[in-house]
């Protein structure tokens, strides 16, 4: 028994170190865009793209693909070679920290496996996990050749999709390192469905997010808490059919991002409310406590990062502060479902 609960804590702490990995990975995501790097490696390479350029020679050769591109001739049209590098760096480091993320999982997986240190029943979950991750890869080259088309700009919906895969697969790690972790305890579980809502919701601002990001509605409506003067912005929903507005429309798209935030504002305070009737624990206590306080931080970021026209250090802690608050909230529905979840 003791072996068994040791081997739980071995995994949970594992995964625990992924989550982390993920977490830096979803900031320098956020860089990377940011800085208008992510079009600047012009193949995906998932072996030999790790090697970084060794001489003048390599970097001339990759500057010369780059060149290529609609974006170096629409947008970068005589950049030279340093400015290049600048760029090329931030890409080339996402695209590492992806790859050394997937080993970061899987030799430890195979340890585990092999010495049959991990339950029979977690090694289904675990592959699915590895494999979301190499899918995650496929769907960030997905995203990146979307740009090296005719209009230098990768598409908002494939940018929002790999936003949201990181999102889940974060997920799916954490939440599986908490049943790990975590020991049985009485919990509340009337919230728990409340909670476990909430998650549901952060994910879906966190999609709204991806949208603002890829159609860049952050730079538009730089006022708060009105949008230039309103509540709704006139020509919020100027397209036809009106739904496609929330997709292709800037002012209907931060609207939405800004009215979940909002939402937030009531629900997070609410359930914390209710929270403080039950009999949880410190740790309960603990967990909403700094789900309540991160959402502060984290609409204070968002109000920021807009009221400035999205800096790259404001924008990258936004990205980052959301995942922060989506792992909180799972943290809250699981102390609150009580037992392992």
């Amino acid at each position: 028994m003791r072996e068994a609960r040791a081997d739980r804590r071995a995994i949970g702490l594992w995964l625990m170190v992924c989550c982390a990995l993920v977490f830096v990975m979803v900031v320098v995501g956020g860089i990377t865009r940011l800085t208008k790097s992510g079009l600047s490696i012009v193949e995906w390479e998932p072996l030999m793209g790790a090697i970084p350029p060794m001489d003048a020679q390599d970097w001339n050769n990759l500057f010369h693909e780059y060149q290529q591109t609609p974006e170096y001739q629409q947008v970068n049209q005589g950049m030279a070679l340093e400015a290049f590098k600048r760029i090329f760096w931030w890409e080339y480091i996402h695209r590492l920290l992806g790859r050394f993320i997937g080993l970061v999982f899987f030799l430890p997986l195979i340890y585990f496996v092999l010495r049959r240190r991990i339950e029979r029943a977690l090694v289904p979950r675990m592959a699915g996990i590895f494999l979301l991750g190499g899918l995650q890869g496929a769907v960030g080259w997905w995203m990146v050749k979307s740009g090296l088309v005719d209009d230098p700009r990768v598409s908002h919906f494939r940018l929002t999709i790999h936003l949201g895969m990181a999102f889940i697969i974060f997920a799916a790690m954490f939440w599986t390192a908490l049943a790990l972790l975590r020991r049985p305890a009485a919990g509340a579980p009337a919230l728990a469905p409340y909670a476990a809502a909430l998650s549901v919701w952060i994910f879906i601002m966190v999609l709204t997010g991806g949208l603002v990001a890829g159609t860049h509605a952050g730079l538009f409506y730089n006022t708060f808490p009105l949008m230039d003067g309103h509540i709704v912005p006139p020509e919020a929903f100027a397209l036809t059919p009106w739904w496609s507005n929330f997709f292709h429309n800037v002012g209907a798209v931060q609207f939405l991002h800004r009215c979940i935030a909002w939402s937030l504002l009531i629900l997070v305070p609410w359930l914390w409310w209710k929270s403080r009737a039950t009999g949880l624990d410190s740790t309960g206590r603990l967990a909403m406590n700094l789900f309540l306080a991160m959402l502060c931080v984290q609409l204070t970021l968002g109000i920021g990062t807009l009221l400035m026209r999205v800096p790259v250090f404001m924008g990258a802690a936004h990205q980052g502060g959301a995942l922060v608050l989506f792992a909180l909230s799972l943290w809250v529905a699981a102390v609150l479902r009580g037992q392992r979840p």
